[in-house]
């Protein structure tokens, strides 16, 4: 007899407690986000990355750096132009260039009326 409430007992275990157990349930995700939330991630990988590239063009005395930072703005306006300080001259840095080859196309357009400049890697590369 205990043997045969055993059975009973397990059969029903079986077919109500633990059928569930042996089946998958498949299912589908949708997720449904703002496009805007990529522009973000965009803008947030921009402001993140640690390649920056500058352009150098003067470096010298406080007077001439401020005079070559005058004439670079009036005959180009499509970088940001900065002056820097390092012992002892004053230097005339432009751009925020994410990549070299960005870079290289930049110096090419001005390399006709700045034939000194050149490309570097600032060692603070959030600085405009």
């Amino acid at each position: 007899m205990k043997k045969l409430k055993f059975k009973i007992t397990l059969f029903l275990a079986l077919l109500f407690g633990f059928g569930g157990l042996g089946y998958a349930q498949n299912g589908t995700v949708t997720i449904d986000q703002d496009r805007q939330i990529e522009k973000l991630l965009e803008f947030k990988k921009d402001l993140t990355t640690n390649e920056i590239y500058k352009i150098q063009v003067f470096s010298g005395n406080r007077s001439s750096a401020e005079q070559a930072k005058t004439d670079f703005m009036n005959n180009y306006n499509d970088w940001p132009v900065s002056m820097e300080y390092n012992t002892p001259n004053y230097k005339i840095w432009i751009g925020n260039f994410t990549n070299r080859l960005e870079a290289e196309r930049a110096l090419q357009k001005i390399k006709s009326n700045y034939q000194t400049a050149f490309i570097f890697k600032p060692k603070t590369s959030n600085k405009s």
